[in-house]
């Protein structure tokens, strides 16, 4: 896990370098926004049209397999990209092939490096590999942000996309050596389709070559349909998509709206702004690493982390002055950070094993739709209601949902249990309390069955 994640720290400098110069770089060749708004809609539009699909595959593919060739495929685009730059070929169409397939790419290799990850530790320590997962990525950003400048400035920007295709290499290049964990529970994390397995001897936490892959579902178009089916038929799976899609539209978007309200109603500087976006970073890596000390998030939990936030992006829209906005959004940024830490766990762990990177699958699809849709939505509202109308009406507007939706669960939950106190009995059959609830014990039911939304 050590490996891995320095493996990954390595990576995300890589690729927060090369999106720190893309736009500008896009932007440079067609000279268009309107075309490079067009190039990040074809990069994403893999996402949301094959992102089932590319669930499917890293279900039924070996899962080091699949993440080592994904890794190795984004490592050489980005070094033909770099190549173009360097000898000034890149123009308009070589640009959105290599977006199309950087996206295509992506839809297997998120969801198979992520449960890649998962595999490394004992599943008690899956919540702390998550969360040490979001305190790298937000590490990775901050130092890639500062190596980009340098790097583009000694070398040109040829060399962002160079260091980034290095990056995906340095992943594929120890992912060969990862082994599944074997822990003293018995069980073994296989490769291949995630599962957990009975070992031989329990034993205590050794690494030991993989054992013989498990039977995969092979690829298909109905497993992904499966997946679908079993996403949408999952109730705190829904919920939690609900509560991220609207906290996403109107609570996260902070590079826009944040940087409206101070360099406009606040008259601050860029340097003002680069200020308030050091305290959301350094906000969201204090909030991952307490998101790993919570063993068994739940929906419940995600749901009130995600309100709590937004009311603090509310009052923190009627901030007064810099001073006042920086000591709201450092805890904001804490919370919403431990909100989507324990959500990306419960996402990651509460399908079944072989069903995870399905469900994954259709996240992105979700996520990339709510990601399209999100910025043209916030914009309007920024324009109908300024920047503090947008942050305190996007906070008042999540807050809401989510209010709404725990009000309606808990109504559920309790007609549910007023109706099995009021199972009728048919006349002179006399059912003992201890029986029944003995009978009910034994009875074998599915844990989705029986398990509430939190």
């Amino acid at each position: 896990m050590r490996w891995w994640s320095a493996a990954n720290l390595v990576s995300n400098v890589g690729t927060w370098m090369q999106l720190t110069v893309q736009n500008l770089l896009v932007l440079h060749i067609t000279g268009s926004a309107a075309t490079t708004g067009l190039s990040l809609a074809v990069q994403a539009a893999p996402g949301l049209l094959m992102g089932l699909f590319g669930g499917a595959v890293v279900d039924a593919w070996p899962r080091r397999l699949t993440a080592a060739v994904s890794q190795a495929v984004l490592g050489l685009v980005a070094f033909v990209t770099a190549a173009l730059v360097a000898f000034d070929l890149l123009n308009v169409v070589s640009l959105m092939a290599l977006a199309a397939v950087t996206g295509l790419v992506a839809t297997v290799d998120a969801p198979a490096c992520a449960l890649l990850g998962n595999d490394l530790v004992p599943p008690s320590d899956v919540p702390s590999a998550i969360a040490l997962g979001s305190v790298v990525s937000s590490a990775g950003r901050l130092i890639g942000v500062a190596c980009a400048g340098v790097a583009v400035g000694a070398l040109g920007t040829a060399a962002a996309y160079a260091a980034n295709g290095l990056s995906f290499l340095c992943v594929t290049a120890v992912i060969p050596f990862l082994r599944p964990y074997a822990g003293g529970g018995g069980l073994r994390s296989y490769g291949g389709g995630g599962g957990l397995r009975p070992c031989a001897g329990g034993g205590g936490a050794t690494a030991a070559p993989d054992p013989p892959a498990p039977r995969r579902e092979r690829f298909s178009g109905a497993g992904a349909r499966d997946g679908l089916a079993f996403f949408a038929g999952r109730p705190r799976l829904v919920a939690l998509t609900v509560i991220t899609a609207v906290s996403a539209v109107f609570g996260r978007n902070y590079g826009l709206t944040l940087a409206v309200l101070v360099t406009g109603p606040l008259a601050g500087s860029s340097q003002d702004f680069g200020a308030v976006a050091t305290v959301l970073a350094v906000g969201g890596i204090a909030g991952a690493v307490l998101a790993g000390r919570m063993r068994r998030p739940s929906v419940r939990a995600v749901g009130a982390l995600a309100a709590a936030g937004a009311l603090l992006q509310a009052v923190a829209g009627l901030s007064p002055g810099l001073v006042p906005l920086l000591v709201l959004v450092a805890p904001m940024a804490v919370v919403e950070s431990v909100s989507d830490t324990a959500g990306a766990t419960v996402l990651q762990t509460d399908p079944p094993p072989g069903m995870r990177g399905r469900v994954l699958g259709v996240w992105r699809t979700a996520q990339t739709a709510w990601g399209l849709a999100g910025p043209p939505l916030l914009g309007l509202l920024m324009e109908w209601a300024g920047p503090r109308g947008a942050l305190v009406a996007g906070g008042l507007i999540i807050a809401t949902v989510i209010g709404a939706g725990t009000l309606v669960h808990a109504r559920r939950t309790a007609s549910r249990r007023t109706a099995s106190r009021q199972v009728p009995v048919p006349p002179g059959d006399v059912v003992p309390v201890e029986t029944a609830a003995v009978d009910r014990a034994a009875k074998p039911v599915l844990s989705e069955d029986l398990s509430p939304i939190g």
